[in-house]
């Protein structure tokens, strides 16, 4: 009996813990595998959670069926951002980026494939990386984080082709402008700035927060997410979420939202939005209503 309730009290604490880890966790990141069957998820204490999107979404689904098949340790911190290949669960964290093939990982064999560091400034810099862009037609790779640099890196060989310098703070998101092509990178500064990949150099810059219509002071000039869909890009953070035109640089809709936003896409004539901090992915089936939650 003794024995018994000994070894009780680990398991008690153990459990004690874990509550407490999912109290304050936080999904930084999501990505879906390329058959579109699975998510991948991201969290605060880096580690990666695969969910059945297939077995969750059917008619026969169990509470058990909305929790992790499988879930590593990634990364030593946070898994800042993931994006798949048609092979490869690429993961962010701090100071480097991981390639794990998405075929070993639905048979629960999550062995790290690859590891790259860009070529920051000095030895001691271990920036976040916050950002990662894939841009099919050239293969690339592109990261931007805490050092205020974008880094392209060629998916190939896995070597680093340049950097662009432009922000004065450190870099929260990233968008594709297939047609251009071009990149948009939003940061802290306040600014998106459009980056021409042909030539690697910046050709347009927009300081979201000195528009009177968008500016919000009190929430800083921070610009958090941002998508693009040819001529048109929406972005927000600090200054409230709106629709720019972009050749003009011109502020045409500014949505009527107060908190700020960490998330945002073009669905066809819609835009939507996501934000908050649990150990849940909310799942929607339609726009106007959340079928059921995944948690870790």
């Amino acid at each position: 009996m003794e024995r018994a309730a000994q070894q009780a009290v680990p398991l008690g604490q153990m459990e004690v813990f874990e509550a407490l880890q999912r109290l304050h966790m936080t999904v930084f990141s999501q990505s879906v595998s390329p058959c579109g069957k699975f998510l991948a998820a991201g969290n605060n204490y880096g580690q990666i959670a695969i969910f059945s999107l297939s077995a969750a979404l059917s008619s026969e689904a169990k509470e058990e069926s909305k929790k992790p098949m499988v879930t590593f340790q990634a990364h030593d911190g946070p898994v800042y951002s993931m994006v798949s290949t048609d092979r490869h669960l690429l993961s962010a964290g701090d100071g480097e980026v991981k390639a794990w093939l998405w075929a070993e990982i639905l048979k629960k064999g999550c062995k790290e494939l690859w590891r790259r560091q860009p070529p920051y400034r000095t030895s001691l810099e271990v920036p976040e990386i916050n950002a990662l862009l894939l841009v099919p037609k050239e293969n690339l790779l592109i990261l931007a984080g805490g050092d205020c640099q974008l880094h392209a890196m060629d998916l190939e060989t896995g070597t680093f082709m340049w950097a662009l310098r432009g922000h004065t703070d450190y870099i929260h998101c990233l968008a594709l402008r297939e047609r251009s092509p071009e990149v948009l990178s939003g940061g802290e500064d306040g600014a998106v700035r459009l980056w021409d990949l042909r030539t690697a150099k910046e050709v347009q810059t927009i300081e979201v927060y000195k528009h009177e219509e968008c500016s919000r002071p009190h929430n800083g000039r921070w610009i958090g997410c941002l998508a693009t869909d040819s001529d048109w890009m929406v972005c927000g953070g600090g200054p409230a979420l709106t629709l720019w035109h972009l050749r003009s640089s011109t502020p045409t809709t500014v949505f009527p939202m107060r908190a700020p936003q960490k998330h945002v896409t073009f669905y066809q004539d819609l835009v939507l939005t996501a934000a908050g901090n649990s150990c849940r992915v909310d799942v929607f089936t339609n726009l106007g209503y959340r079928a059921f939650s995944l948690s870790f």
